[in-house]
């Protein structure tokens, strides 16, 4: 790919919020013309289903899964979507509205199963310039989501969202404004007032896409003292101590895990092992394996490898990455040349050795999912409007299509939560 400018499967985050700009949230009972939505399910006879001890214990009793797609909203989506899957068979029941809100990107699922949360990625909110978060009341028997409230995300373009502190505070990365927020959960799972809001400064080597700071991903470790933010505009993973009674973010020392210039570094992933961490690196398609001295909280580079097969030459980037349930392999998603790349983890270093590519049966695949038991792989194709889903092989770790694709408007995040 060239680095020096976007590719086509990149981030256009301009273009996005000038078409949002002043555009008010949409909230349920707004009439916006619905896509067609299907189903089709034709699993195939997996080579391994053998499952560890660990993760068998993670199945709930009824055997499903509500999967919750965040989409971006337009003439195919109106919101959050969902649809059950079903662990045994891999297949999946046709999706239905959740939630109709605007461009509810990105999504977490509070760790009680009682509360669901979404950034609103727009560029202008109640008249600031601000994206939006959003709570919502859950009912895993019956998956409806109910709204609870809205807050101002704390700067323009909010894109990644996650809960820390078993649930305690919200976590926001905003992309546009390049800044980080922290919002405390209260009783009913609605949000409070922020407790933390910090500004990101500076830039990097490519002067259309690294401008200026572009927050894209903000985690939690393991241990739940620091928290991690990968920017894009920076070339940095970012480091903060996380005050759980207070919900404050301040600056760790070491402040910062530096990438290679022009990286854009994207995604993050802490490794089970509470020793290893990962960034996908969405400019120049690489994934960088971190150790992580959870003590210090500091993260130092080991290793970076390409998400590409050596003979690609096509313009790309990457998006997602996650760890599976069992350490053992590690996956991140090439928008462009349309795969999941597929890694083994060596056990005493973290490191990753590639095992392949397979390709997500769809267009831009801007996230995907790992089902808690380990079982399958969901991938959100966003230009194709389609939700794959792969069995894992449990001996391997390598992808296999189930034959079930669900069709979901602009599908760009997915989460789990166990029907009881």
């Amino acid at each position: 790919m060239n680095p020096s400018g976007p590719s086509v499967a990149s981030r256009a985050f301009q273009a996005r919020s000038s078409a949002l700009t002043g555009a008010a949230l949409l909230l349920a009972g707004l009439s916006l013309s619905a896509p067609q939505r299907s189903a089709m399910s034709a699993p195939s006879s997996p080579s391994s289903t053998r499952l560890p001890i660990a993760l068998q214990a993670k199945t709930p009793a009824s055997g499903k899964y509500w999967v919750y797609i965040g989409t971006y909203t337009g003439a195919k989506s109106k919101g959050i979507y969902r649809f059950q899957l079903d662990l045994a068979t891999g297949q999946a029941t046709e999706p239905e509205l959740a939630g109709e809100i605007t461009s509810p990107s990105f999504l977490a699922i509070h760790p009680k199963g009682n509360a669901l949360y979404a950034v609103n990625e727009v560029s202008d909110f109640e008249g600031k310039r601000t994206g939006a978060v959003t709570s919502y009341k859950l009912d895993p028997k019956t998956g409806q989501l109910q709204l609870l409230n809205q807050k101002p995300s704390e700067g323009a373009g909010p894109c990644h969202i996650s809960l820390a502190g078993a649930g305690d505070h919200v976590l926001i990365a905003n992309y546009g404004a390049g800044s980080i927020a922290a919002y405390p959960t209260q009783a009913d799972g609605s949000l409070g007032a922020p407790t933390a809001a910090v500004q990101h400064r500076g830039m990097s080597v490519n002067r259309q896409r690294q401008e200026a700071p572009h927050a894209h991903s903000i985690n939690v470790d393991p241990t739940g003292k620091y928290v991690v933010a990968a920017d894009l505009g920076l070339d940095k993973v970012l480091i903060y101590r996380y005050d759980r009674s207070k919900g404050t973010l301040e600056p760790n020392d070491p402040a910062f895990a530096p990438l290679a210039p022009g990286s854009g570094p994207r995604h993050f992933a802490f490794h089970p092992n509470q020793k290893n961490a990962y960034v996908i690196n969405e400019m120049l398609s690489t994934i960088t394996t971190f150790a992580f001295d959870a003590k210090a909280g500091a993260l130092n580079s080991l290793q970076t490898v390409s998400t590409l097969p050596d003979d690609f030459k096509g313009n790309t980037s990457t998006a997602e990455i996650q760890v599976h349930p069992n350490g053992r392999w590690v996956y991140g998603s090439n928008r462009g040349h349309d795969s999941i790349a597929m890694f083994s983890v060596q056990s005493e270093t973290g490191m990753l050795t590639p095992l392949g590519h397979e390709p997500t049966g769809g267009k831009t695949p801007r996230n995907f999912g790992i089902d808690p038991t380990g079982r399958f792989l969901l991938a959100a194709n966003q230009g194709s409007d389609t939700v794959t889903v792969f069995r894992i092989n449990q001996d391997t770790g390598r992808l296999s299509p189930t034959g079930t694709s669900v069709k979901v408007g602009t599908p760009v995040c997915v989460k789990f939560l166990a029907v009881p």
